[in-house]
Parts: C-alpha cells; structure tokens; sequence
C-alpha cells in the first residue's frame, strides 16, 4: 500500500493495482500547486464528508477516470443525481470492493455541500487490504467511539487530524492515538488555512514523548506501508 499526501486532507492510495482519491481538494490550494488531478489516477474516490475542501475536484476527477465515489448515502446519493457512479454508506456499515473491506465509521463534525444541500453524517474510512490496514479519521473531534475500531482491526497506520479549531488538535490526535492502538500516525488537515497552521517541530515533539511516531509529509511525497 503506498500513501501519497496530496495536501491538506487529500490523500491516494494506491493498493493492489488500484488507485483511491480521498477529500480532493487540490486545484484551489496554494500550497498543492504542484499537484496536477489531471495526472491522478482514480478507480475509487472516497470523501468523507460535503465540505467544499473535501469535494471541491470530486466532479472533475470522476468525470475523467470515471471512478466510484464511495460515500455516505446522502453524499452518495447527490453525485448519483449527477450522472456519477457512487456507493453509499453508512455508520457501522462494511462492504468488501476489489481493494479490500470499508468500514464507515463515525466522526463528529458537520456536513453541507457548498451549494447548501445536506451532507448526511459525517465519517471516517477503516480500510482493510489483504496485507496492511489504515484508519482514516476525515474532520472530527476526540471521541470515545475511536476505542471500537481495535476490538474489530488491528491498524498499520492511523490518519489523523490535527490542525485544530475545526477539528481535534495535536494533543486529542494523541490521545486518539490510545483509543485506536496505534502509534504511527500521519497528520493531515493543517497548514492550509490561518487557522490551522501548527508548529512541526513542536507536534512532531509531543507525539515523541508520547511513544508515538508523527509523520507530516511534504505535499506530494509518499510512505509505503
């Protein structure tokens, strides 16, 4: 499984011979200038809520790769009235694609489209593949729901976020860390905006001391899982 961070909470993934977009939101981001979604490849796009830095080139990606859009039911639901193939979602609910097992679990936050229409529940991914396995948390605070996902999944890797203010910070990414038993976490959601720069060195630091390993990849870099 390779893992390429696309910039603020847009991630592909690459796992066996398949191509995931998760949350693109790339072409208005000044700091992802570098990332062409023309040359991304997408069989699946996975989005975890409506927010317009979560769907902004959903449209643009699926209409040229013709990719799945996997989803909650209302999410689901409104691409489908657009002509675009989806699978719809919901909490607690798996299903098993050619990649490997999606879980869609909770996350806590709020979910509208930019043209006003309603976003259903938002959510986070746990991804089962054949050989490693990830939490993908989407925006959300702290919860106690996190605890679950390990009685189910051991995770290879949990990704977080952690720019605060609209979501959980470095400190409850921490704690969020304990409740889904895992220490090797990448960071996402931060930076781009003013409200949810962080200090690197600083975060990378309280996750050390906590016994846990805190990756923030450079825009369009990767980690191989």
């Amino acid at each position: 499984m390779k893992i390429t961070y696309l910039g603020h909470a847009s991630l592909s993934i690459a796992v066996g011979g398949l191509h995931i977009i998760v949350d693109p939101y790339i072409t208005a981001n000044e700091l992802a200038t570098d990332i062409n979604i023309d040359e991304l490849d997408a069989d699946y796009i996975l989005l975890t809520h409506a927010h317009a830095d979560h769907v902004l080139d959903v449209e643009a990606i699926a209409k040229r790769t013709g990719a799945t859009i996997v989803s909650n039911a209302e999410i689901a639901d409104y691409y489908e009235k657009k002509g675009f193939k989806s699978h719809g979602m919901n909490y607690g609910g798996i299903w098993e694609f050619d990649f490997g097992k999606v879980k869609y679990v909770v996350a806590h936050h709020s979910s509208a489209f930019p043209d006003g229409t309603y976003g259903g529940n938002p959510g986070g991914f746990v991804i089962e593949s054949q050989h490693k396995n990830i939490y993908i948390a989407g925006d959300t605070s702290l919860t106690f729901d996190m605890q679950l996902i390990p009685m189910r999944t051991k995770l290879d890797l949990a990704i977080f976020p952690i720019g605060s203010n609209y979501t959980m910070g470095v400190e409850d990414a921490i704690t969020a860390s304990d409740f889904v038993e895992c220490d090797k976490i990448l960071g996402y959601h931060y930076d781009t905006f003013g409200y949810i720069k962080i200090d690197h060195e600083d975060a990378k630091r309280k996750f050390y001391e906590a016994g846990k390993d805190l990756m923030l990849l450079p825009i369009g870099d990767s980690i191989d899982l």
